[in-house]
């Protein structure tokens, strides 16, 4: 078989949205003078058994009983505020970066320059103002806290611009903004696009913001930092383990980018109501893990390689919206090259 000659074997891109984890800490909604960093709590607690039974137990009133008298002891990590502290504050960095337009490793220069063509193009045309504006609105609407959104009375969003020469601040009412769509004319969240678009759209240059977020969710209430995986349980004496960061509870820099760029919804069921699950996270085949599930398929086309392969050899796919989910994710990066056979 002739080798494919403008195919390149080896193909990486750096991602350019680049989070910190995410640090949490307790004050007060109405006086944040005072800000503690949350700490880890480790509980012995005895539960029930409460998993599925083998049916020679569950229809065995004796062997039911014996099985339910046992103790289900567990060892687990809690954190919560101070029985004094209503409000959580979430602190993370992100920086932005350029250069979409060069991979950070290609094997074979004529894909290199037919890329290279391909996204300037995308640049010159679109600028990166709808990813821009998406990731903005991600950030406005506090999508990183994930559950520690929910039952939130306030949620403030405090972001800085910290470039020496270009400094700018703005603050959101998080509770103003939907994480189901991105239909938003909001002058402060199209400004705060603008200036992701033109770093991404840079050849070497970022953006580095600072972002506080305030969660008003309730005195003494239990938040919620990122829960490590754990691959060997039976060795452990936890069976829940949560992450810190030098003794400061906190969330995973991969589940705050995770959250950014859940800006997916140019997927095939995302127009039906009853098959939607809202924004996705930009995914090659569109994956939802706790779903199980893949919203874009080889076998219907929509995938990223399938797209791809195409639009960087120069070849115009249907949709802009394609060439947006293209986009997100070279900026989300990866590896993806491909066989020369």
């Amino acid at each position: 078989m002739a080798k494919n000659q403008d195919a390149a074997s080896v193909l990486a891109f750096e991602k350019k949205l680049v989070p910190s984890d995410g640090y949490m800490y307790g004050t007060q909604w109405d006086d944040r003078s005072l800000v503690t960093p949350l700490q880890l709590i480790e509980k012995s607690v005895r539960g029930t058994i409460s998993n599925r039974l083998k049916a020679a137990i569950k229809n065995d009133p004796v062997k039911l009983n014996a099985e339910v008298e046992k103790a289900n002891l567990q060892t687990v990590d809690t954190c919560s505020l101070a029985p004094e502290q209503d409000t959580l504050k979430l602190h993370f960095t992100l920086k932005i970066l350029g250069g979409v337009q060069e991979p950070s490793a290609c094997n074979n220069v004529l894909f290199k320059q037919s890329y290279s063509s391909a996204v300037r193009d995308y640049i010159g045309k679109e600028g990166f103002k709808e990813l821009g504006k998406r990731y903005a609105l991600n950030i406005a609407n506090a999508r990183f806290l994930w559950r520690n959104r929910v039952g939130a009375e306030n949620i403030e969003v405090h972001v800085n611009a910290l470039n020496k020469e270009a400094k700018q601040s703005w603050t959101f009412d998080a509770t103003q903004f939907s994480t189901k769509h991105f239909n938003c004319a909001d002058a402060q969240v199209i400004e705060l696009g603008e200036r992701i678009a033109q770093a991404l759209a840079s050849d070497d240059d970022f953006l580095m913001l600072e972002i506080n977020c305030f969660v008003q969710v309730g005195k003494a209430q239990e938040v919620y930092p990122s829960e490590e995986l754990v691959l060997d349980k039976g060795k452990g004496k936890k069976s829940k383990i949560l992450y810190s960061v030098k003794d400061i509870a906190a969330m995973h820099s991969q589940k705050v980018g995770n959250a950014l760029r859940s800006i997916d919804t140019w997927y095939g069921e995302f127009e039906d109501a009853e098959k939607s699950v809202g924004p996705i996270a930009i995914e090659p085949y569109g994956a939802v893990t706790n779903l199980g599930k893949a919203y874009r398929t080889p076998k219907n086309k929509q995938d990223f390689y399938t797209f791809f392969d195409q639009w960087a050899r120069g070849a115009q796919l249907g949709r802009i919206e394609d060439e947006h989910y293209v986009m997100a994710i070279l900026v989300r990066g990866g590896v993806f090259g491909e066989s020369d056979k």
